[in-house]
């Protein structure tokens, strides 16, 4: 039987407590780990390499259907992002500005990357919320690292209302430095958070 976390703190603390430090709480209620929640706070940058693995297919890739493959995953994690409310307001300048210009980042991954390696490339899943940067991420399945990271930021200049600044950066440089795509007028009205 599995017990709730906060239950086994408690028991724990209970016995702990209880005979003063003298009897050791048993080591199923010690190592007891609860895999993170969805809730949990996970870093952009890591991937476990088990959570893609089984999808690398056995037979390679063309440059031109991972091209295909990755972008109708960008664009859904695209619209996942926006969520709802900003979605049907950026939509059209979107998909004629931001989306060819981050299918031309793919496509010169796609040209840097042997081809029978491309099998391995994925794309992140679950955009960031809130105010978070984060669209997806390029990275190895079979060993986690990323490649090339998509992000968009809220922009405010004084007097000059709120912009959406789509820029992506790689590991080349450590993801040090912003590569622009793009930017998107929403309005003077502050936006709402993302994946709302």
């Amino acid at each position: 039987m599995k017990l709730p976390s906060w239950l086994r703190k408690t028991l724990v603390a209970a016995i702990t407590v209880c005979t003063f430090g003298l009897v050791t709480p048993p080591a199923s209620l010690l190592a007891a780990k609860e895999p993170p929640s969805d809730d949990a706070p996970s870093p952009d940058w890591k991937h476990s390499q088990a959570d893609h693995a089984a999808e690398a297919v056995s037979v390679s890739l063309t440059r031109e259907q991972f091209i295909e493959e990755t972008m109708e995953k960008a664009v859904a994690q695209s619209y996942e992002k926006f969520g709802r409310k900003i979605a049907p307001v950026i939509e059209d300048e979107f998909r004629t500005v931001i989306l060819p210009r981050i299918e031309e980042v793919i496509a010169g991954l796609a040209e840097r990357c042997p081809e029978e390696e491309l099998r391995y490339l994925a794309v992140s899943e679950n955009p960031s919320g809130g105010q978070g940067e984060r669209i997806f991420h390029l990275y190895r399945m079979d060993t986690g690292e990323d490649l090339v990271r998509f992000h968009v930021r809220r922009e405010h200049p004084p007097q000059d209302g709120y912009w959406f600044q789509f820029h992506y950066h790689t590991c080349d440089d450590g993801f040090q430095a912003h590569y622009e795509l793009g930017k998107i007028y929403w309005s003077k009205n502050t936006p709402p958070n993302w994946r709302t």
